[in-house]
């Protein structure tokens, strides 16, 4: 195991290991007890109980935090014509077609999510193996794929997020950062969870969300007690 810093070790230990906190607990000690000298992102880790071996009980969708995650996010957007000017115009960092494309291809990523219209997938579908792995690809499922684009960018700019389920059954995300306090983090929280709920698969029997912990960038993880994710998401 890696060795624990000093600061990581003296948060840890004002946890209680066998406690589950409630949300209102967690985020305080997390605010209070973020030890990094930037602003640090909380984070929430839900572990759902679902087999992602199955297609049926695959968990993938979007939200958009009330008060976003307090990061800037680049756009880059695939786009010709009417449709570039609707990109810029929405605050779009940089848009093109087959000269953003073969940018890309020689290693340009100084950007964080892509947007494309349907008509330049064509384009887009050869760098499937770079953006791919790196969680960039513009996806139709994600609202990336669109002639839409000026609502696709606004969207992510203002903190849109993405999540998917891992081969673990482990989904992640960032609810906002540190500096937003209690009350804002509390509901960015209420609303994915209530996010995430909405999308239980049929086919997924028993508990649907077996645990939850909240942690800041490089701090200790908090256990949740799930019995109040109904008092939270009301």
């Amino acid at each position: 195991m890696p060795k624990r810093g000093k600061k990581y070790t003296g948060a840890a230990k004002k946890i209680e290991r066998s406690k589950k906190y409630s949300f209102q607990e967690a985020l305080e000690f997390a605010t209070d007890n973020s030890y990094v000298k930037f602003d640090a992102s909380v984070d929430i880790a839900v572990r759902l109980g679902v087999d992602p071996r199955h297609a049926d009980q695959m968990v993938r969708g979007t939200a958009s935090l009330p008060h976003g995650i307090g990061k800037s996010v680049r756009v880059v957007v695939f786009a010709k014509g009417e449709k570039e000017k609707d990109a810029l115009d929405a605050g779009a960092d940089l848009v093109g077609s087959e000269d953003l494309a073969e940018k890309i291809q020689k290693g340009w990523l100084e950007f964080d999510k892509a947007v494309a219209t349907p008509d330049m997938m064509g384009v887009v579908g050869k760098l499937g193996r770079i953006l791919g792995p790196r969680g960039m690809m513009p996806n139709a499922k994600l609202g990336t794929v669109t002639f839409d684009v000026a609502k696709a960018v606004t969207e992510l700019r203002a903190g849109k997020i993405d999540f998917k389920v891992d081969k673990a059954g482990i989904v992640h995300t960032t609810v906002g950062r540190a500096s937003f306090g209690v009350d804002k983090l509390l509901e960015n929280t209420a609303f994915f969870l209530d996010t995430i709920s909405r999308l239980k698969p049929p086919s997924s029997k028993g508990a649907y969300l077996r645990s939850i912990v909240i942690s800041t960038t490089m701090g200790p993880g908090i256990k949740i007690d799930t019995a109040n994710v109904r008092d939270l998401i009301r």
